[in-house]
């Protein structure tokens, strides 16, 4: 069974206390019961949470969906995105099977970065074991004026930002995750073909800007 792992990576500072961090709560809880409807994401999805504050810790291991467990996520400190980029490496490197003369590894894995500020690391060395990896695409998303589109566009081509890092913003966001893994589920199941960029994932909402 060729599983399609899925990271997001979540930005647990101190500037995320209070509406935004329960409105990612929130919209990773939503975002699971979902998918545990989609008869191929359940069958195919498989989520990690890996959380960066003043440190990256992976909150949860590539779990189904129907073990996954909402780990209690709080908002303190700085923003170690660096540490974040390489400790998602790491968790690549022993998480996602490889493809081999034997089997089909796993699909390339999805990654989903969504930071409300700057990097207050050198998080140039995360980037470059980073994009070491193979991933299907990585999407990071800029919630509010305070995040820089700059930094998150040297990770990944496809960047959005929200306006406003709030409750309703950010379970749109979230929403648009689902669908984008449900979408991502379907087409490798249906025709074996990974996605490679935000044209082939369902249009973003409103809220979200497309940071070209």
């Amino acid at each position: 069974m060729r599983r399609l792992p899925v990271y997001l990576l979540l930005d647990t500072s101190g500037s995320m206390s209070g509406e935004p961090i329960e409105a990612v709560k929130n919209g990773v809880q939503i975002m699971i019961s979902s998918l545990r409807q989609n008869p191929q994401a359940i069958e195919t999805a498989f989520i990690s949470i890996i959380t960066f504050d003043s440190s990256a810790r992976q909150a949860i291991p590539l779990t189904d969906l129907a073990s996954f467990q909402m780990p209690d996520i709080r908002a303190t400190g700085t923003t170690a995105l660096g540490e974040a980029l390489q400790l998602v490496s790491q968790c690549i490197d022993r998480e996602v099977a490889k493809t081999t003369t034997e089997q089909k590894g796993d699909w390339k894995p999805l990654v989903f970065i969504m930071t409300d500020g700057v990097p207050t690391d050198s998080w140039q060395n995360g980037l470059t074991a980073f994009k070491q990896r193979k991933t299907a695409y990585t999407v990071a998303c800029a919630a509010g004026h305070a995040a820089d589109t700059a930094v998150l566009k040297q990770i990944t081509e496809n960047v959005v930002s929200l306006d406003t890092a709030d409750s309703a913003t950010i379970s749109r966001f979230f929403a648009w995750v689902t669908a984008s893994i449900g979408v991502t589920s379907t087409r490798v199941e249906d025709s074996g073909k990974e996605v490679t960029g935000l044209h082939e994932l369902p249009p973003p909402p409103a809220e979200l800007n497309i940071v070209v």
